[in-house]
């Protein structure tokens, strides 16, 4: 069975703060260790209210240094925001204090709007364009045998599995070309998802670090002891995701019961297509929609995504989710 894994954006609720935030993602990280998730990965997101994982690189030695099995990485690394030697000289870093538990997903979108991207001292003319140059730099900077002029310390010969992210056919091309893993962001965007994946796994090239496609799957999860428990559970997701589409982003709010019934035909609609590759219910419907979505695009992997307001409410999903995935193991 494919093994499973745990997408965590460090969420903020309303009411709290990013302190308590990374409080929750290690509570939760130490508890998906034990339950045998084979990684976690947190995401560089930037001027988000809702989200703490802003500075990516050091969220994941925080939860690198509180686990003991998982590989820990970010889900990713937004990299037109970055010389591709600092992120050379981050991992490389990351994977001499952990050896062998790092990844390094990479994403094209600057995870931010323009604003907050002239903030990061990027230079935007081109920066998205020059992506598939600035990924194959930042493999050279790793590599054993470095051409670059400059030398990753650390980072040089660092043995960090590089993966490519993303949301449309770009990535897939991207990441069969250089013969790289790939994943998915079907858990907020997955119109393309299928033709994303078919296209991968057609013209995928064998590289040094893959031989064989590798395709991993963004699912959300809301899983709870009661269908109706878990449908109230989704709807703090639910509206920070018709918050986001309206451009008024903020905190992950409270569950509302009845939010469906109360929202207009248009967040209807943003929620319908938006959160397409989800699972919200008890331990059986959520194994049954699991099951439905892995039959029908096999994956190599899930990675589970529960955007949960109440932290024990949200541990309580991933821990629901292990049992469905020893199950179908």
């Amino acid at each position: 069975m494919i093994p499973f894994s745990v997408l965590d954006l460090s969420p903020i609720t309303e009411g709290s703060t990013a302190t308590q935030s990374f409080k929750n993602t290690l509570s939760l990280a130490k508890r998906v260790d034990d339950l045998g998730y084979k990684r976690y990965w947190l995401a560089e997101h930037h001027g988000m209210p809702g989200i703490a994982s802003a500075a990516t690189s050091l969220l994941i030695s925080h939860v690198a240094a509180g686990t003991k099995n998982m590989r820990v990485g970010a889900g990713g690394i937004m990299l037109p925001n970055h010389s591709p030697l600092v992120i050379a000289e981050q991992f490389g870093t990351l994977e001499c204090l952990y050896p062998g538990r790092i990844d390094l997903g990479l994403g094209r979108a600057p995870g931010s709007d323009t604003p907050t991207s002239r903030a990061l001292r990027r230079n935007l003319t081109g920066s998205a364009h020059d992506f598939p140059q600035d990924v194959i730099e930042l493999m050279d900077y790793m590599s054993d045998d470095p051409k670059q002029s400059v030398e990753a310390v650390p980072g040089k010969g660092a043995k960090v599995p590089i993966w490519i992210l993303g949301s449309s056919l770009f990535g897939a091309q991207l990441a069969a070309a250089l013969g790289l893993p790939y994943a998915f962001a079907s858990h907020f965007a997955p119109q393309q998802m299928e033709q994303a994946v078919d296209l991968y796994r057609k013209t995928f090239q064998p590289s040094d670090q893959l031989q064989e496609p590798h395709v991993m799957l963004a699912y959300n999860v809301f899983a709870a002891d009661t269908n109706e428990e878990a449908e109230i559970l989704a709807t703090s997701a639910q509206q920070y995701f018709v918050q986001l589409r309206t451009s008024n982003p903020g905190k992950v709010p409270p569950p509302v019961p009845g939010y469906l019934d109360q929202a207009g035909e248009h967040a209807k609609a943003i929620i319908s297509h938006v959160m397409r590759c989800s699972a919200i219910g008890d331990k059986q419907t959520v194994a049954q929609n699991i099951s439905s979505f892995i039959e029908r695009m096999k994956p190599e992997e899930l990675i589970i995504v529960s955007n949960i307001f109440d932290i024990d409410a949200r541990i309580r999903s991933y821990e629901i989710t292990a049992e469905i995935f020893q199950q179908l193991r």
